[in-house]
């Protein structure tokens, strides 16, 4: 029986090394395609190169560059954000067009903030629903869907619209779970603002899901079917945690500490509510619907760590 074969551009971080270990159990040949780090070619995510040859024959192409957003929004570093999405989409739809035999998928990252800022009792918004508007975020989820769009690439394509997702080793959530014992586990703000999100298993299941499903195409939502307000998530860390102090969280602080951080309070403060409503048609099944059993079981194994680990590559949630 032949192997499949996945190529991994960009895997370098928390959702990369998880989708490898994950693909490595269903036996698939892995190629790693970055621009530091680890990585079995090297890429400068700009022009083609030696690591155009890789994609001849793949099964699977996941790309997940992208710089991180955990940072101000400069202009040099909404430029940098940007121009990192964009960029290395193109040159990739160029590679795979180029390909006597293609990829037979491509899955390339996209974002759930590319959704608007919904308030209150208004729908999740689906694939179809969501309109996006024009904060930098939903600006720069709209660039990098065109660009995606625009490949004339033979492959199957899905632009993955991935939610925050919940991981003991990476991610948002070691950081969380952190702020949470030192009494941070107050409501964010208003705490109304809702959290659409996904364990990482659930996350590698379901990209290995999109792997097989030749029938789904374009943005597809990766994110459990249960959105909660900011303040029952905060409230869930503190019922497994039980700090000494629950500290409040007003946005004033909120603005102090992200300037400090060096980050943007939109990373907490803008309501994502989004619905996986394509996953959920073509028969994909949650082993984590609901938030509670989510943080219930990543915090019965979660290693708290600093709250900023400097020698964990940031990358886009």
């Amino acid at each position: 029986m032949t192997q499949l074969k996945l190529v991994l551009i960009g895997g370098n971080g928390f959702l990369g090394r998880h989708l490898v270990a994950h693909f490595r159990g269903l036996g698939y040949q892995i190629v790693s395609i970055s621009r530091t780090g680890p990585g079995d070619v090297r890429w400068n995510a700009r022009t083609p190169g030696p690591w155009v040859q890789e994609l001849e024959g793949a099964d699977l192409l996941v790309n997940l560059a992208g710089r991180s957003v955990d940072c101000r929004y400069t202009a040099a570093n909404r430029r940098a954000i940007l121009a990192s999405r964009t960029e290395s989409t193109r040159v990739l739809g160029a590679a795979v067009a180029a390909c006597a035999r293609p990829p037979r998928v491509w899955l390339n990252a996209s974002t759930a903030t590319i959704c608007p800022d919904t308030q209150g009792a208004a729908p999740a918004n689906t694939e179809v629903s969501a309109t996006p508007g024009t904060s930098f975020s939903e600006e720069v989820g709209l660039a990098w869907e065109a660009a995606f769009a625009a490949s004339p690439a033979p492959a199957t394509k899905v632009a993955l619209r991935t939610a925050i997702v919940l991981g003991r080793d990476g991610g948002a959530f070691p950081v969380m779970a952190r702020l949470a014992r030192l009494g941070l586990c107050s409501p964010q703000g208003t705490g109304q603002q809702w959290i659409s999100w996904l364990h990482i298993q659930d996350f590698c299941r379901a990209v290995a899901f999109l792997a097989q499903a030749d029938s789904l195409s374009g943005p597809v939502n990766l994110c459990a079917p249960h959105p909660l307000r900011n303040g029952e998530f905060n409230a869930l860390l503190a019922r497994e945690l039980r700090p000494l102090l629950r500290l409040p969280q007003p946005r004033w602080l909120l603005e102090i500490g992200a300037f400090a951080l060096r980050t943007e309070t939109e990373l907490i403060l803008k309501s994502r509510k989004v619905y996986p409503e394509q996953l959920l048609a073509a028969g994909f099944q949650f082993e984590y619907e609901r938030c509670e059993a989510a943080v219930g079981e990543l915090l019965r194994k979660t290693q708290i760590q600093p709250i900023y680990d400097h020698n964990e590559p940031k990358r886009l949630a």
